[in-house]
């Protein structure tokens, strides 16, 4: 199924590509503005230690025990 987008998976991209990624995300959503640091915040996915869906679950996670 290709919807046209590139995968974003960390064996399907370079370090490179997933801070662009990243940094693009920034700019299109206005993240800069706000303090929330995405760069910081997806380091693992980034270094490609975990895929971003592991690192949202993680965040969610954390927030529904802190409710």
């Amino acid at each position: 199924m290709d919807n046209g987008m590139k995968s974003t998976s960390i064996k399907d991209t370079t370090k490179t590509e997933r801070i662009q990624l990243i940094k693009q995300w920034e700019e299109e959503d206005g993240y800069e503005d706000n303090g929330l640091e995405l760069m910081e915040y997806f380091r693992d996915y980034i270094d490609g230690k975990k895929e971003i869906r592991e690192i949202n679950a993680e965040f969610h996670a954390d927030y529904a025990v802190e409710e």
